[in-house]
């Protein structure tokens, strides 16, 4: 199989079907965030159920529309040292390498990526390449963008034979959605896994940053998947936000990190979702989104809870590692400046918070409000 792409209302319309109301809404709302998907993942999709949770995924919603938010809320450009490649953490480099998704996700922290905004992707990755040949201190190298997967596999071999020369580079990850928004990308071809075999090394890994948002994203085919990616070497892990109406219920959770366990896919971070412009629909409290992942492990092995809860902040992955009645402890997991890497940080309670910067702003306006560092 390799299904059909679609990016527009009126093919959506001619496969599935819309109301007219639902369709002109649905344009509306691509004028600004663009819609794309395949005929793959829109099977899995109940269509008789406005609220299904993989509609609400890949499916313009006129709620994106409301509230606020920006188009790069971690301040990506501030860690743009060449064009293409960002560098926040010592250890890590990440190379934009693709402006294209098997889909778009609607609460994608990068949409700014498929809108008519100025290039941050490239074609030609020789400066960056040599950027991280000049720093040593990056030990690993994320492929991202958009989904490097939608690059043919000559091309994504380019790459990552260069980046195995450079002896530092122990680590190669890529992040992809694509075992979920179409994993006959995988298994159509029988190239790609050998290239990744070739490049994933006992001593020096490739790692497949896998995001699955639901459990129904794992279907028998996108196990399989996984698995021949497994077979070549590749280390498969996943990672999603805590999402309004798609994995907002604890038993979601414990379903989707159960599932992955169950696979061999080690889930990695839980996050909570960005303020990128139209986001806020799909954002869950702060708090809320901790009691949801805490909720969840209740059923769950301990192989499928090593997840960790994190904001990623511009200062940082900021991880929420506890609360009570009052008070909620966080602590810099990861951060831009490594002076900072572990610091704790305890916070008033703010059920309404969003995003750490509420917690800030609270602090700044309320001075009968503490908090306290250590």
């Amino acid at each position: 199989m390799n299904p059909k792409y679609l990016s527009t209302i009126s093919e959506l319309d001619s496969l599935v079907g819309l109301a007219s109301k639902e369709r002109e809404a649905m344009e509306t709302v691509t004028e600004t965030f663009p819609f794309r998907s395949n005929e793959y993942y829109l099977s899995l999709i109940d269509w008789k159920d406005d609220h299904d949770p993989l509609r609400r995924i890949v499916i313009p919603n006129a709620a994106e529309l409301k509230g606020g938010g920006c188009l790069d809320p971690s301040c990506e450009k501030d860690f743009t040292r060449k064009p293409g490649l960002q560098h926040k953490y010592a250890q890590t480099g990440l190379l934009l390498l693709s402006d294209v998704c098997g889909g778009i996700c609607r609460f994608c922290f990068r949409k700014r990526l498929f809108m008519d905004t100025e290039r941050e992707t490239v074609k030609d990755v020789s400066a960056g390449i040599d950027y991280i040949r000049d720093h040593k201190e990056i030990t690993n190298v994320l492929l991202t963008g958009g989904d490097p997967l939608t690059l043919e596999t000559c091309r994504i071999e380019s790459i990552l034979r260069q980046l195995r020369e450079i002896e530092h580079v122990s680590i190669i990850r890529i992040g992809s959605k694509m075992l979920a928004y179409n994993p006959y990308r995988i298994l159509n071809d029988t190239d790609l896994c050998s290239v990744l075999s070739r490049y994933s090394t006992p001593e020096k890994r490739i790692y497949l940053m896998a995001h699955y948002n639901h459990p129904r994203e794992l279907t028998d085919v996108s196990v399989r998947a996984a698995h021949e990616l497994q077979k070549a070497g590749v280390m498969v892990v996943s990672q999603t936000p805590v999402l309004n109406g798609i994995n907002s219920e604890p038993e979601t959770f414990t379903e989707l990190f159960r599932k992955q366990s169950f696979a061999g896919i080690s889930p990695y971070y839980v996050f909570q979702c960005r303020p990128s412009l139209g986001n806020r629909f799909f954002q869950v409290p702060v708090e809320q989104s901790y009691d949801i992942v805490q909720k969840s492990w209740q059923a769950c092995s301990g192989l499928a809870k090593r997840a960790r809860f994190v904001m990623s902040h511009a200062t940082g992955k900021i991880e929420v590692v506890g609360k009570t009645a009052g008070q909620v402890f966080m602590r810099y997991h990861q951060s831009a400046d490594p002076a900072n890497i572990g610091k704790f940080m305890v916070f008033r309670s703010n059920p309404l918070a969003r995003w750490f910067d509420d917690y800030r702003h609270i602090l700044t306006n309320f001075e009968t409000k503490k908090i306290w560092l250590f």
